[in-house]
């Protein structure tokens, strides 16, 4: 049963016991965050674009007829995080202090790896709003430069790290990076 705040019971192994989404009967609810306090949250995805070397190229060239890839779809990714609880329905509506979104050419992939982190002062975490991000920032790309290359992967989108809240500190354990 949840606490208070709406979290549920955490078993030995620190996951929690059921899914926070679902209520007594299992149907679909929006978790209540009215009674906990709003706390510094921060949270950072990563995730990645495949293209093939004739794609990797036009693209870090920059420019095109929609113009840079890579700055357009930092600007994507930025107002994706800003409307994520519009995409989710039962993602809470978050003021968001801050959203950075970074797209740096990659040569070995070849291709693009995106990473977003979101910021806020809230009473619930921002690693939807920073996943969102990531993700569409790399759809932003696939759409910019599909004309070259149709068969690009968007593949590895993940969540890094999340601070602050009632359950703490995560961080993806390095052995499970795939970078």
């Amino acid at each position: 049963m949840p606490d208070a705040e709406g979290t549920p019971p955490e078993s030995p192994t620190g996951h929690a016991e059921r899914l926070t989404h679902l209520d007594a009967e299992g149907r679909p609810s929006m978790v209540d965050v009215g009674g906990k306090p709003a706390t510094a949250r921060i949270a950072e995805a990563e995730g990645r674009i495949v293209l093939s070397p004739a794609a990797f190229a036009l693209l870090t060239r920059g420019g095109g007829p929609k113009g840079d890839p890579l700055v357009v779809a930092r600007i994507a990714g930025i107002q994706a995080a800003k409307h994520t609880a519009g995409l989710i329905p039962l993602c809470h509506t978050l003021p968001l202090d801050h959203v950075e979104v970074t797209l740096e050419p990659d040569a070995a992939l070849p291709g693009v790896r995106a990473t977003a982190t979101a910021r806020v002062q809230g009473r619930t975490g921002v690693e939807m709003e920073a996943l969102t991000a990531a993700a569409i920032g790399l759809l932003t790309i696939y759409d910019m430069v599909k004309a070259a290359d149709r068969g690009m992967v968007i593949r590895d989108l993940r969540l890094e790290e999340k601070r602050g809240g009632r359950s703490g500190h995560y961080r993806r354990a390095t052995a499970r990076r795939a970078r």
